[in-house]
């Protein structure tokens, strides 16, 4: 039902290297008398953009784009999903994550099941950074002393991580001593639009474990 009620709001657009790609036009919901989407914050927007790309989820109904479409209208309680482009970690509150992500996949094992389904279904990705200490200062010897104690002391969460992103497609880890998260996120993460495996461009967000994942599309 969801798919049909919005399958015209799917379009393609011709790029310039002669390509092509889809995308889903808010326009196209006022065309079809659906709302004025016109009138939204840009934030509000990026949500309902989500939703309508993801109508094929099972979380995900057309009474939810209705709920956006009505937003600052309808009812202020009204709860919608969010699939976020990406996720942004760093390794204090990543960590725990990829150890659940681990256990989950021992447990489909110990049942007999398919391990490798246990995937993040966002790309994630996990800057180390929060386990930096100053040790050496004042001197151009300073930040390779440091970085060494670190990799001495975080050895086994190091080599850990490294196992999580050989394990996961959608996991990449970021080694320490690159920069802090949001550093990271802002100059080589954060982009306009992103586009998935089957060839769809959608704004960029994004959900972290930081206070200050805000700083970019988060």
């Amino acid at each position: 039902m969801g798919q049909s009620k919005f399958a015209a709001c799917r379009r393609t657009l011709e790029l310039a290297s002669g390509q092509s790609a889809a995308y889903y036009s808010l326009p196209a919901l006022a065309e079809q008398g659906l709302g004025d989407p016109g009138r939204l914050p840009y934030s509000v927007k990026v949500l309902l953009e989500s939703a309508l790309r993801h109508q094929d989820h099972p979380a995900l109904e057309p009474h939810h784009v209705e709920a956006l479409l009505a937003w600052g209208r309808g009812d202020a309680n009204a709860e919608v999903p969010f699939i976020p482009g990406r996720v942004i970690l760093q390794d204090f509150t990543g960590v725990p994550c990829v150890v659940d992500l681990a256990a989950l996949r021992s447990a489909m094992a110990t049942a007999g099941k398919d391990p490798q389904k246990i995937e993040p279904l966002v790309p994630v990705d996990l800057v180390i950074d929060h386990s930096v200490q100053v040790d050496f200062a004042g001197n151009e010897q300073a930040l390779p002393k440091n970085v060494k104690l670190e990799f001495q002391r975080n050895l086994e969460r190091y080599e850990f991580l490294r196992w999580g992103q050989s394990a996961f497609d959608t996991l990449s880890i970021i080694p320490p001593a690159v920069g802090i998260v949001h550093q990271v996120n802002l100059e080589h993460f954060a982009r306009g639009v992103l586009r998935n495996k089957d060839g769809v461009l959608y704004p960029d967000s994004l959900v972290g474990t930081d206070s200050h994942t805000t700083m970019i599309n988060g």
